[in-house]
């Protein structure tokens, strides 16, 4: 599976970005579909995913602030990331999971907040 992230930008604090990721070249069915980002100096971490289900899951600091969606039909995910703060600032990845194949990472996007 290949995915193409975009939507990454440069934002004040308090502002919105929408993050987009669709995949391409995909057999079988993907079950998960997630961001990441990594920052400078960070190790990389999960911010969210959903299942083929629909269930989702946040990290701690972006709850409340940033929604995960997927369209399956188009096997697109999306990031709705609101009130951005400064520690938002990363590169953001986008992972799916593929029935029998595995995990597929997109080339990242960067998300620079400005105080």
């Amino acid at each position: 599976v290949q995915l193409v992230e975009s939507g990454g930008g440069s934002v004040q604090a308090g502002g919105s970005l929408r993050l987009s990721c669709a995949a391409s070249g995909v057999r079988y069915s993907i079950n998960r579909m997630a961001w990441y980002r990594q920052a400078p100096g960070k190790q990389r971490e999960l911010v969210a995913d959903i299942t083929i289900g629909g269930r989702t899951n946040y990290a701690d600091s972006v709850k409340g602030r940033f929604t995960i969606s997927r369209d399956s039909a188009e096997n697109t995910v999306y990031l709705q990331m609101n009130s951005l703060k400064p520690e938002d600032t990363a590169i953001y990845y986008c992972s799916a999971t593929e029935l029998f194949t595995g995990t597929g990472w997109g080339q990242g996007t960067q998300v620079t907040v400005s105080s």
